[in-house]
């Protein structure tokens, strides 16, 4: 399968390998707030790495991630919540310079400036924008920390200290707000903030929705399937294990457009993915009760006031399959489509105006 390298994946679980063999993927989905409850709504995926088609692309991860994002046209600004990967220039400056802003986490180890003082007395030169240094693993002990309830989904009745702090970052060149967490559990946590009006415990629920796009990750895997294609290339030339990226600039127009056609494959197939992950989600929100009248399996915590997953969701629509292959009156051309597609009825040719 093209594209497919050596990726280092960091888990707590020593059942998981260090290094795998696949494909890496970046997806950019919309955080979405129905009734008290999160979804991480998909809105589009690609494979971004392991295969270089040119000598003279130079295009990182952060390049096409931002480009990912603009090819959305969202119209209004949006809050790009990543990880510490992600907490650099450029991703800021491609972010800023269309009006969005990031939440991310940062090092401990990270380091800040305070603004330079604006002495009384011009000096000859360029002013001086840094001032002091400061460490944020030395702030934790110095800084003036206040209490407040954890606005983290799902942490009822937790007590966080935190504290906030707009500094100079040099990887940016700009004031940037630094939020920093004691948490009972986590331990110690910064957080960053390329927007100066946003809350301390705004940026600290925005981050912990976070885990809602992990969620949201392990169902299109593992219920979806958006991920699950096996499209071999007979022709392609075979790979050593734990490899990087494939080269195929310098190889037969013939064999890159083999490659390219395959690559669009996946990408078909993920879409897909997405858009049913995405019909799911929205009957959960749209049509809970409904969704759980027809479930008709057993779970051990059964919620009716909850929103349904998407696992429960598919099983309640296998459920009911039946019912509405038999059709209503509003519903009749879908099933006559669904029918046709699976072979169950003959196509049926509409007679011409001639009446022939």
């Amino acid at each position: 399968m093209p594209a497919v390298k050596c990726l280092h994946q960091e888990s707590a679980s020593n059942s998981k390998a260090s290094y795998i063999m696949g494909h890496s993927c970046q997806v950019i989905g919309v955080l979405t707030k129905v009734a008290g409850y999160v979804f991480a709504v998909p809105l589009i995926s690609r494979i971004h790495e392991g295969v270089v088609s040119s000598n003279r692309d130079s295009r990182t991860l952060i390049d096409k991630i931002i480009v990912m994002l603009d090819s959305l046209t969202i119209s209004t600004p949006v809050y790009l919540v990543l990880d510490a990967y992600y907490a650099n220039h450029k991703m800021i400056a491609g972010l800023m310079r269309e009006g969005n802003n990031l939440i991310s986490r940062v090092k401990r180890s990270a380091v800040a400036y305070y603004p330079a003082l604006i002495p009384a007395q011009p000096k000859r030169g360029r002013p001086k924008l840094y001032g002091k240094k400061i460490k944020f693993k030395n702030l934790f002990d110095s800084a003036d920390f206040k209490a407040a309830s954890s606005p983290v989904y799902g942490e009822d009745g937790v007590m966080i200290l935190y504290h906030t702090v707009d500094l100079l970052w040099k990887p940016v060149g700009k004031l940037v707000r630094f939020v920093l967490v004691n948490h009972p559990s986590r331990g110690k946590v910064v957080f960053l903030s390329t927007d100066l009006l946003l809350s301390a415990l705004d940026i600290i629920e925005l981050y912990g929705l976070r885990f809602k796009i992990e969620v949201s990750f392990k169902q299109s895997v593992h219920t979806i399937g958006t991920y699950a294609y096996h499209f071999w290339m007979k022709s392609m030339e075979p790979i050593k294990r734990f490899s990087g990226d494939q080269y195929i600039h310098h190889k037969s127009k013939e064999y890159r457009m083999a490659v390219h056609r395959k690559m669009q494959a996946f990408q078909v197939h993920i879409l897909v993915g997405v858009i049913a992950q995405g019909l799911m989600q929205y009957l959960s929100m749209m049509a809970k009760q409904e969704i759980w009248e027809s479930f008709g399996s057993w779970l051990r915590t059964i919620r009716p006031e909850v929103r349904p997953s998407e696992q429960v969701v598919a099983s309640s629509m296998r459920n009911s399959i039946g019912e509405f292959l038999k059709g209503t009156h509003e519903a009749q051309n879908l099933v006559k489509f669904i029918r046709q597609k699976q072979g169950l009825i003959e196509p049926v040719q509409e007679l011409g105006k001639t009446g022939s």
